[in-house]
């Protein structure tokens, strides 16, 4: 009996890496970030361009797969949910499979928050996942 629960135990601690083994590897000091707005940034009428920066990978477009690039990926007042999983397209979730580095958004009143990820040609985040720091906007 012990010596099966040690194999069931062995095979759940080794699931996380097996499924961490089909994500792009991200190069050391890949670092996304967003240029503008900057955290805590009041927008008036909530319409404004986000700029989106990324430093030590590529951009490619989604469909095209490339050692060390990716595209982006803008989460508004979400969090992203599973790391091995294709990030979703909706109004949380926006995707920019063209390999675009800037978007006009438009939010309505209240505080938003607004992180950049970088996806991999199906929309998979890199491991060690490449993620901007999460900013607030406020639309007044």
């Amino acid at each position: 009996m012990t010596r099966i629960a040690v194999l069931l135990l062995g095979t759940v601690l080794l699931m996380p890496a097996a499924a961490l083994a089909d994500r792009e590897k991200a190069p050391d000091g890949a670092r996304a970030y967003i240029i503008w707005p900057h955290d805590g940034a009041v927008i008036p009428g909530g319409k404004f361009w986000v700029r989106m920066g990324l430093q030590n990978m590529g951009l490619t477009p989604a469909g095209i797969r490339k050692p060390d690039a990716g595209h982006h990926h803008l989460l508004i007042d979400t969090e992203l949910k599973d790391l091995n999983e294709p990030i979703p397209n909706n109004k949380q979730n926006l995707h920019f499979g063209s390999g675009q580095t800037e978007a006009r958004l438009e939010l309505p009143p209240g505080r938003h928050t607004i992180q950049m990820v970088l996806g991999d040609t199906d929309h998979v985040p890199h491991d060690p996942p490449v993620v901007s720091q999460k900013i607030t906007v406020i639309v007044p």
